[in-house]
């Protein structure tokens, strides 16, 4: 096995972009959701509400955020010195303000007034205590530091959704690209689709990772990232043949052991 491709995602709920290494850190890959997005009321904005928001693209160079989209300008982001608190996920977390460009950037794309908000310290926010140790830390990410999934999985999905469109008499839609499903880490050459559910430890490269959880899946997968309207699937297929508890369930939560560098092509070893 070995690793296939690595995707971050500078700004929560947005586009992600694949790179060919990374390092990492207790918190995640370095850049891997440090800024987020919040509405009037300085409550989280995802694309979950605002489709939209999957059209912009945030890159990273050299520590400097740059933003662009298709309605406006690339616009390079400095963070301003006005903090307030956010709840993210039920944690409150102080963030930084990146100033009214930034806001009227991502304004016009919202379709609403919205602010970007900047976590300058990631160490800051716990992982859940139910999966995680009393020092494991996550930036902006939904709950833990990585996302594994493998492309083993995606197309044992990707022949189930054929099989519900035919058994409905419906055109069967073409194949879903792993980026739906936002992960991290992409791990190639897996012998068996969903064997990341027995996963309890693995190593890429010379980083190992502990397996916290599944991954249960929500409607932001169902969205197109070229039209950014929602669809049935895959929660419609998912629904048949990956739930448990009430949820459907795709990849695996990862946690770093410790700070290193992971490389496409790393070979990938269950521990």
């Amino acid at each position: 096995m070995k690793l296939g491709s690595i995707r971050f995602y500078p700004i929560k709920s947005t586009a992600g972009h694949e790179v060919d290494e990374a390092e990492v850190h207790p918190w995640g890959l370095a850049g891997d959701r440090r800024y987020l997005i919040t509405d009037r009321d300085g409550i989280i904005l995802t694309a979950r509400e605002e489709p939209a928001l999957l059209a912009c693209v945030g890159r990273l160079d050299g520590g400097t955020l740059t933003l662009t989209g298709p309605h406006a300008a690339p616009l390079r982001v400095t963070p301003a010195a006005v903090t307030s608190t956010v709840d993210v996920w039920g944690t409150p977390v102080e963030l930084t303000d990146c100033g009214d460009d930034a806001a009227r950037w991502l304004s016009e794309l919202a379709g609403q007034p919205v602010r970007l908000k900047w976590l300058d310290d990631p160490a800051r926010r716990p992982v859940d205590p139910a999966y995680g140790r009393p020092d494991d830390r996550v930036s902006l990410a939904d709950a833990y530091p990585l996302l594994l999934t493998t492309g083993a999985s995606l197309g044992r999905l990707n022949d189930w959704i054929v099989e519900t469109a035919l058994e409905r008499g419906e055109e069967p839609p073409g194949p879903l690209p792993m980026h739906r499903f936002r992960p991290n880490v992409v791990i190639d050459g897996v012998d068996e689709p969903f064997a990341e559910d027995e996963w309890k430890r693995l190593r890429i490269g010379d980083v190992g990772f502990r397996v916290t959880k599944g991954c249960d899946r929500c409607v932001l997968t169902t969205i197109d990232t070229t039209t950014y309207t929602k669809g049935k699937e895959p929660i419609r297929t998912l629904s048949r043949h990956r739930k448990r508890d009430g949820k459907v369930w795709f990849g695996i939560n990862l946690i770093p052991d410790g700070p290193g560098r992971i490389a496409v092509g790393d070979a990938v070893a269950i521990l």
